[in-house]
């Protein structure tokens, strides 16, 4: 097995062409194996209904298919077991692979690659490898919405400050904030669940770039790897990583969201706001002040939508000058990839962890929402309720509020007889429309922000 290894650091398995042996420095440079030696699971089950499809065409004997692929599966539990040792003169998973079947089996490990090229192979295992991840992404961005609609119902009846720029607005349900980013993630899944379908398409068979003179069967192949689609152009099967974009693409507006909870969870768990408390176990303490509790789980999440940002800009500049059909520009496509995935694994996993044991003070959010005046705009609308034109009505609750803020008043103290000195329309039943629960419960829109809005929706998740 030594001298075998000693051989692969020689003697590569496309030399026939060349009078000289590659430089070391290229060996290094051009080397993916480090990174793409991740795809070896995918590879080998690629390569095993490859086989099995060669020996049912009777492109290879039946024999040598069996030989093949127990050959394979000698070689995945070798690398399972951690006794593999990945070589960069070998360039990739591929070669590594094949290089060690040879070894194990002899020169019909050759026959292997019988009808394929690597351009084709490496569009399959980043397709196997994605379709699997996608499929666990979901999987996580179901349980994170989830907890956003149960954490919903446990605090339905909670009101706290609706903002814009920042500002005090309008009293919301806390719920009602909490839905509207259960809604954003809900168009991430189904931006995931539309990339998975794409990906799901077999692109095994286009050989290099024109297909094979071989008689195979793509149709079989697919059934054994349950690719429901196969492509349709052998140039645009192996030269392009729209896929891998779009999954980048849709991991980027994902994190968009994630980086906006996590924002929100950094300043609502500030002393300034006191409106939650995050769990313990998801933050962190000071090396110098003792009296730290820091958000830093929810700060790496935040930071992290940079690095994923990053790659997807990275992948578009790689693909956006390539000529048809494969260019070895496409190997600097899995180091995106490959961290894109782990980053929004572990970013959904944190994600939903802290939300589930988040606590809400009900009272801070309650006493914020009594404050800035945000019973500004109902005001405004009781005016208009009676006749007044809304602009009017607006200039009126204005000049009510600055009243407030000079004498260092709330609207609902001040007595009828003052309200009616800005407009004679002003009644008693004008406090009705002050207090904000009244002003919560009033905003039965649709989609708005009303206690029964929100129960029919929870109802409608399911919690």
């Amino acid at each position: 097995m030594g001298r075998g290894i000693r051989v692969a650091q020689r003697t590569k398995l496309w030399s026939g062409r060349f009078d000289a042996t590659t430089s070391s420095a290229v060996e290094a440079f051009t080397a993916s194996v480090d990174i793409d030696a991740r795809l070896y699971h995918h590879d080998i089950v690629g390569s095993i209904a490859h086989a099995r499809m060669l020996a049912r065409q009777r492109i290879i004997t039946a024999r040598d298919g069996q030989k093949i692929i127990r050959g394979l599966k000698a070689v995945e539990r070798e690398i399972n077991q951690g006794r593999f040792r990945f070589s960069p003169a070998d360039e990739d998973v591929h070669m590594n692979v094949e290089r060690r079947l040879t070894e194990k089996i002899g020169a019909v490990g050759g026959k292997l690659h019988t009808a394929r090229s690597r351009n084709d192979q490496v569009a399959l295992d980043m397709r196997l490898f994605l379709r699997e991840e996608l499929a666990a992404i979901l999987q996580s961005l179901a349980g994170l919405k989830r907890e956003l609609a149960r954490a919903a119902k446990r605090n339905i009846d909670v009101i706290m400050p609706g903002y814009t720029h920042l500002q005090p607005a309008q009293p919301v349900l806390f719920a009602h904030h909490w839905l509207a980013y259960w809604e954003m993630f809900e168009r991430d899944e189904e931006r995931f669940a539309g990339c998975r379908e794409r990906v799901n398409v077999l692109p095994l068979g286009s050989g290099a770039l024109a297909g094979t003179t071989l008689p195979i069967d793509r149709a079989y192949v697919a059934r054994l790897l349950d690719f429901p689609h196969i492509s349709r152009n052998s140039i645009d099967a192996v030269s392009d990583r729209d896929f891998i974009l779009e999954f980048l693409s849709a991991s980027a507006i994902l994190f968009v969201h994630l980086s906006r909870l996590a924002e929100e969870l950094i300043l609502w768990s500030s002393q300034e706001f006191g409106f939650i408390d995050l769990p313990d176990r998801y933050c962190t303490g000071s090396s110098m002040m003792p009296q730290k509790k820091n958000p830093d789980v929810v700060e790496l999440i935040r930071g992290k939508s940079g690095r994923v940002f990053g790659h997807l800009h990275a992948l578009l500049t790689i693909m956006k000058g390539l000529p048809l059909a494969y260019n070895r520009d496409l190997q600097e496509d899995k180091l995106p990839l490959f961290d894109t995935v782990d980053t929004v694994k572990s970013s959904l996993e944190m994600a939903r962890e802290i939300v589930r044991g988040m606590k809400v003070n009900r009272d801070r959010m309650l006493g914020a929402a009594q404050d800035g005046f945000m019973n500004a705009t109902d005001l405004a609308d009781y005016l208009a309720r009676r006749e007044v034109p809304f602009r009017a009505a607006h200039q009126v609750a204005g000049k009510i509020v600055r009243h407030c803020i000079d004498h260092g008043r709330r609207i609902e103290e001040l007595p009828l007889s003052e309200l009616k000195r800005f407009s004679a329309r002003f009644e008693k039943d004008v406090y009705r429309y002050l207090s904000v629960d009244s002003m919560v419960q009033r905003r039965r829109s649709a989609g708005g922000t009303a206690r029964t809005n929100v129960l029919r929706r929870l109802k409608e998740l399911g919690v």
